[in-house]
């Protein structure tokens, strides 16, 4: 066969192979296609990412954020320093604070006293981690947290502190975590939103919580966080007014949606398409929603791990073993908000109660999750919006004492989803500068991101001429934390 003739051939057969290929490649696409109804789902915003999928292998599926709202002690927590026992009253060194500006509560002292904490610290666990003794239940789930005490943010105040955790930016209008992950991973559970927000209350100092840390940003607003409240009603609005029954509200919604469609034709905006599938988010969970939120269905062993607050609706045992339930049915991202952390003054008086309402709970939620094999695939985070100070604020006692805003070292724990258990970073031995492996709140978002299969810097959307990003334009995944 000539030299010519044989590289005709060749072509011909890779063009048998090419067609034969190609109608079986359609064929995948179309069974993917059924299989996967996101898998070409457009966006004119979206960059780069197919949305519904993980860009790799994610370690987890879902998050519950147990957030602290108001910023415990890390000094009370996790973060043990004996010195400053023995320090007691002694001012901080200017060499220690290196100039760090205060806020306006404290920036008038004349003098910084250290105090060390009035409670004790105890090793547990096989690795023998130092936990206060606020938190005894907490305590024995050790070995199965990762702690990190170099978390380390840009904000001193409460306001911007907790909007930068949240959002990745100390302003408003920017998507918070869950709104990012919904619009990225879309939906396990067709019934119920991608991102729920449950609220509660403690028995200390409060800061305000508020929707922006939920927002969808400028993201669409079906990713925004869908809050459930206390009241008999958990979802407000969901249940059909008197004389509404199914049929007449399938039959509204229909109509409504034919009118939207004729509306998005003409004006093409997407919102409009947003509020459809709202709509249609609400009536299916007018089914999910009742038969979720009922705890009393719960065998008692359960009651008894999570607490006999766990029946009263409002509690922060409630919601914990609200969002076990949540995130078991295929919600995507649970964030709670517990108030009661400000401990300017009576951190004496306070941190214990607000310690007995979250400590059985938070390791009842790790322990639940973990029975039921869903440890492994749930990532639990708990951990406030920054630290607190080594000295007093205020007058010093030997009885009592207040701690200020610390926002360059404090301490969060991680579980399950994917994280290595231990101890990560390390602070110095007056607990107030990072001397190993600092954290920054944007490589903690770039890492949470990480574990569910997302990369950072590719999660993007357009807006205003500019691709956004949860890790603005920073952030590394702290890949030490990672098992």
């Amino acid at each position: 066969m000539a030299k010519n003739e044989f590289l005709e051939h060749s072509l011909n057969v890779n063009r048998r192979h090419f067609l034969g290929k190609l109608s079986l490649g359609l064929g995948s696409v179309a069974l993917g296609s059924l299989l996967m109804p996101d898998l070409f789902r457009g966006n004119e915003a979206a960059a780069d990412l197919p949305l519904g999928l993980p860009h790799f292998a994610p370690k987890a599926k879902r998050i519950i954020y147990l957030f602290q709202n108001g910023a415990p002690s890390q000094l009370e927590t996790f973060d043990y320093k004996p010195k400053l026992r023995e320090m007691f009253g002694q001012d901080l060194p200017e060499s220690v604070r290196q100039g760090q500006r205060l806020t306006g509560m404290t920036s008038g002292q004349d003098r910084f006293p250290l105090v060390g904490s009035k409670f004790d610290f105890h090793r547990y666990g096989e690795q023998g981690v130092w936990v206060s003794e606020l938190f005894p239940h907490i305590a024995s789930v050790v070995d199965d947290l990762c702690i990190i005490k170099s978390m380390h943010t840009e904000a001193i105040n409460h306001d911007p502190a907790l909007t930068f955790m949240q959002t990745g930016a100390q302003q408003g209008n920017r998507p918070s975590m869950g709104a990012w992950l919904s619009y990225g991973l879309g939906s396990e559970n067709k019934n119920l939103p991608n991102f729920c927000v449950l609220l509660s209350r403690g028995r200390g100092n409060g800061q305000g919580v508020y929707s922006k840390l939920w927002t969808n940003g400028f993201l669409d607003s079906v990713h925004q966080g869908v809050q459930f409240s206390a009241s008999e009603e958990p979802v407000l609005y969901l249940n059909d007014p008197e004389g509404t029954d199914r049929a007449s509200r399938r039959r509204m919604l229909d109509k409504l949606a034919a009118l939207n469609d004729m509306n998005h034709a003409e004006f093409g905006d997407p919102e409009i398409k947003a509020k459809v599938q709202q709509y249609e988010m609400a009536y299916r969970m007018q089914t999910a929603v009742p038969e979720l939120t009922d705890l009393s269905r719960e065998p008692e062993h359960i009651i008894r791990m999570y607490g006999a607050d766990c029946l009263v609706p409002g509690t922060y045992a409630a919601n914990c073993l609200l969002a076990r339930k949540l995130s078991e049915a295929g919600v995507r991202f649970v964030q709670l908000y517990h108030q009661g952390w400000d401990q300017h003054g009576n951190l004496v008086g306070e941190m214990p109660l607000q310690a007995e309402d979250v400590d059985r709970a938070s390791a009842a939620l790790i322990r639940d999750l973990k029975q039921r094999g869903l440890l492994d695939e749930t990532l639990v985070i708990w951990g406030g919006e920054f630290g607190r100070t080594n000295y007093c604020q205020g007058k010093l006692s030997e009885k009592n004492y207040g701690r200020d805003h610390h926002p360059r070292c404090y301490s969060i724990f991680m579980a399950g989803g994917g994280v290595k258990p231990g101890v990560y970073g390390e602070s110095d031995e007056f607990g107030y500068n990072i001397i190993k492996d600092p954290v920054h709140v944007h490589d903690f978002h770039a890492t949470v991101l990480h574990l569910m299969g997302l990369d950072h810097e590719k999660l993007t959307y357009k807006h205003l001429g500019r691709r956004y990003r949860l890790t603005d334009v920073a952030g590394k995944v702290v890949d030490g934390i990672i098992a």
